[in-house]
């Protein structure tokens, strides 16, 4: 990047995957990220995990916000991730999750691959340095 190059914004989609229909938490992150600066992408109501995955490819995403209230985060996130992985995006995306995840759950996800589950009442400001700190560069 030249001198007179400004680094360009993080890249974020937000989604709802599954069956879930409460998304006020995905809305509410949403614009939270973009006043923070980042390019936010939302993905809608009741996204497949195979439509996730494309559009996190598609839109070049460099973090991957899952929301899911649903309590099928055990079967839909991997894949997501497994998607991912199969496209070569898994090393390129920061994957977070949002919800009410139990605590043994919250360990799992972060195995396959996850950097951190924010449940409700995270702030937002914690949230947002969390991925600040560890979104992955790009050129």
């Amino acid at each position: 990047m030249s001198a007179d190059q400004e680094p360009r914004s993080i890249r974020c989609l937000v989604a709802k995957v599954g069956l879930d229909g409460h998304d006020r938490g995905a809305h509410v992150i949403a614009r939270a990220f973009r006043d923070a600066g980042f390019e936010v992408i939302y993905s809608g109501l009741h996204r497949a995990p195979e439509e996730i995955v494309q559009a996190t490819v598609q839109e070049d995403a460099d973090v991957l916000g899952i929301s899911i209230l649903s309590g099928a985060h055990n079967t839909l996130v991997p894949k997501i991730v497994e998607g991912l992985k199969e496209y070569d995006a898994f090393d390129d995306t920061l994957i977070i999750v949002g919800g009410i995840i139990p605590d043994d759950d919250r360990e799992k996800l972060k195995e396959m691959g996850v950097a951190e589950v924010f449940g409700p009442g995270t702030p937002m400001k914690e949230t947002i340095e969390f991925v600040r700190k560890n979104a992955p560069e790009r050129r």
